[in-house]
């Protein structure tokens, strides 16, 4: 009795490298082919570069965001005073932060004072925000203290003040310049509330990553932000920072109750919220997109599989005749379509993380052919392109586009495995 073959036998992939294979008078085969292998092969790489920067572009914002603001705000609700305003600042400001600090997943609690005002180096000015801080609160905030691109002496902090980046390319001041800071809320007098003007050292340039933080953040000694802004004793708001800043929802209520009656907080995420909700949206809207441009591509594979039945139905007729089953011609000539979705599958993974892991020479490449200026920090918020390749994203990419390679290329096999033999060599 004559022992039925395994499916996917030895005789079945060489039928199909025989057919992959074809001859130079069947090159509209051998050319679907080709497109079908680039066109798979472009698809998974534009979906795995796209979610590495979506993903790198996330880490990146959430990651200056986290390394030079409070993961949460505690201020006061206020209260109205002898003329009738809401007065929000903190008087027992050093009992409320030490009790915020003993709160379980805290990692510290900071008093701040906050104002806005206009810093003048010589001829040039620019509006900024001053955060009045401890130098040790200041020195716990990685994206200021432990910057790469800063320069200047941290350590000599309560001599001067420190300020971003932007903020001293805007102004034209470096380290051991004398700045001058005006406040339009100074000095009462009996005519008035006169303008508060003082001069400081700048004792240090920070980068935090972030243009906004850069282009319009000056750190001052707390004491002397308490004294410029008329704050004597009091403190805006409390810094909080906590073990983990991306699981807030836990510690907050216990952060609130230490905090005491008439207090409220504000997140990071309250902050960024709507822009990581954005980011969210467009994630999966890029994935659909691409997607449907992978099933394109795949459906080229059916194209050249339909071709390649036409072609070869003299030869599915014979092998049939011999003795090979419907299952059998299925499975080659499914394997003819899946190969392809394989090899293009993995040509678009090897250039998908070539790109993800090289992106900063590239970018470099395509901004000097460019000219400069592709990347506006002023419009994105950061200074780079980032990419950041994760397992999850590289398995999302294989699965979609073997998946749908799979089974475009299902049904152009059982139409060459239901094909009759009688009628494929009728007229051979």
């Amino acid at each position: 009795m004559a022992r039925t073959p395994p499916p996917f036998a030895a005789f079945e992939w060489k039928i199909a490298w025989r057919y992959l294979r074809a001859r130079r008078a069947e090159g509209g085969v051998s050319v679907m082919t080709w497109i079908s292998l680039i066109g798979i092969t472009l698809a998974v790489f534009a979906l795995i570069a796209t979610l590495a920067v979506r993903s790198g572009f996330r880490s990146e914002f959430v990651g200056t965001i986290l390394g030079a603001n409070a993961h949460v705000t505690v201020y006061s609700a206020g209260e109205l005073d002898a003329q009738g305003q809401v007065d929000r600042t903190i008087v027992e400001y050093d009992a409320m932060a030490e009790r915020i600090a003993q709160v379980p997943g805290v990692q510290r609690a900071a008093p701040l004072v906050k104002g806005q005002v206009l810093i003048t180096d010589r001829d040039r000015s620019s509006g900024v925000e001053v955060f009045g801080i401890r130098p040790d609160d200041l020195y716990s905030l990685p994206g200021i203290a432990e910057s790469d691109q800063a320069y200047g002496d941290l350590s000599r902090f309560e001599e001067g003040i420190a300020i971003g980046s932007g903020v001293a390319r805007a102004i034209g001041a470096t380290v051991g310049d004398r700045v001058k800071l005006t406040s339009p809320n100074g000095v009462k007098t009996a005519f008035g509330t006169s303008p508060r003007v003082n001069a400081y050292e700048v004792v240090y340039v920070f980068s935090a990553g972030r243009y906004d933080i850069d282009r319009t953040r000056v750190y001052m000694p707390f004491p002397e932000a308490q004294s410029f802004f008329n704050r004597e004793g009091v403190a805006d708001e409390i810094e909080v920072m906590v073990d983990r800043p991306e699981d807030l929802n836990p510690i907050l209520i216990p952060i609130l109750e230490a905090a005491g009656e008439r207090s409220q907080i504000w997140t990071w995420q309250d902050a960024s919220g709507g822009f990581l909700r954005a980011l969210e949206v467009e994630d999966n809207v890029m994935f659909i997109i691409l997607s449907i441009l992978v099933l394109i591509a795949a459906m080229n594979i059916v194209s050249g599989l339909i071709m390649l039945v036409k072609n070869k139905g003299r030869d599915i007729g014979i092998l049939r005749t011999i003795g090979l089953s419907e299952g059998s011609i299925l499975r080659v000539f499914f394997i003819c379509g899946a190969f392809t979705g394989i090899i293009g599958t993995a040509m678009g993974v090897i250039l998908g993380c070539l790109f993800a892991l090289y992106i900063d020479p590239i970018f470099s490449f395509v901004n000097y052919v460019m000219g400069g200026g592709v990347w506006d920090p002023a419009i994105r918020g950061i200074y780079a392109l980032p990419a950041e390749l994760h397992l999850s994203d590289v398995l999302k990419a294989v699965g979609l586009s073997l998946g749908l390679s799979f089974f475009v290329t299902y049904f152009p096999a059982r139409r060459a495995a239901r094909l009759n033999p009688v009628e494929a060599l009728r007229y051979e």
